[in-house]
């Protein structure tokens, strides 16, 4: 049974979609975001240094105590339009799992439709490999669209032939832009956050006219062949709940180790929620146990 404080972050995620109808302008969009993000305060006991990472302009988000040989490359969520960098929930993260995390400010759409989001991601996963993570310990993680790019991120290090991940994250992941899965439309009134109109309408500036079903905008129609162990979170209280559950089922079919974990009555991306939420933090100390077995 979900938390008494699960109510509140579905209210807060409630208040957000007023600020996200898909006949809202963009810049509101945007707007609403930010406000959400500043009720959010940042750890204080962690550093924030932008670095330069192949490019595109990133920040390491680094704990006390942190491995400095291993790294997570964080992709943020927003629908590949608009979000921030999440820097308290990846603050979180990091504290959680004693590692250091990159945190990418890749290309929106629609000024700068796919592939952008996802070259820049593998100019990043490049530079972390030419920093030394490859051969100590690289994650690709990220939550939402986020969570997609994360797998099409590992698709295209698979394609060029780049060194593998130890392991890829995907929280709450949105994988198939095509937007085929049953959960939108059977979870439409549980979830407070993500409808099939908003979609519809991220989807269209972030394709930007590409085939909604191309690998690299939707990784679930990707060949999965060869990607490192997967960790997918998912909320049953959330429309994207398929996109998380095809996922993992079309890893396992091409032999990827993949570990799906469904949290009851979560909504999209609880893990924003850890400063009073018990299953964001019990999601993030999952988290910190499936990459200790992958990295040591």
């Amino acid at each position: 049974m979900p938390s008494a404080e699960a109510a509140r972050a579905h209210e807060i995620w409630r208040q957000t979609a007023a600020t996200l109808s898909s006949k809202t302008a963009l810049w509101e969009m945007r707007a609403g975001f930010e406000r959400l993000w500043d009720q959010f305060v940042p750890p204080s006991d962690v550093t924030y240094t932008p670095v330069n990472a192949g490019g595109v302009r990133a920040e390491w988000v680094t704990p006390a105590g942190a491995r400095q040989e291993q790294a997570i490359l964080y992709l943020h969520g927003g629908g590949y339009v608009f979000g921030s960098i999440h820097r308290e929930m990846v603050a979180r993260i990091a504290m959680t799992t004693g590692l250091r995390a990159l945190l990418l400010d890749y290309r929106l759409a629609p000024e700068y439709p796919c592939p952008a989001a996802l070259d820049d991601a593998l100019a990043a996963y490049r530079w972390l490999i030419g920093e030394g993570h490859a051969r100590r310990g690289l994650v690709v993680a990220g939550d939402s669209a986020g969570g997609g790019l994360t797998v099409a991120t590992l698709v295209a290090a698979r394609c060029y032939g780049l060194p593998p991940a130890a392991a890829g994250v995907c929280l709450s992941p949105w994988t198939d832009l095509a937007m085929t899965g049953a959960t939108l439309t059977s979870k439409a009134d549980e979830d407070p956050i993500v409808s099939r109109p908003l979609l519809e309408q991220l989807a269209t500036w972030y394709l930007g006219g590409a085939d909604p079903r191309a690998p690299f905008a939707s990784p679930l129609y990707a060949d999965l062949t060869g990607l490192p162990p997967l960790l997918i979170q998912v909320g049953t209280a959330e429309t994207l709940l398929d996109d998380a559950r095809r996922l993992a089922e079309r890893a396992r079919a091409a032999g990827v180790q993949v570990t799906l974990r469904e949290w009851e009555g979560m909504p999209h991306v609880w893990h924003f929620f850890g400063s009073f939420l018990p299953e964001a933090r019990a999601a993030m100390e999952d988290m910190a146990a499936f990459l200790k077995q992958r990295l040591g």
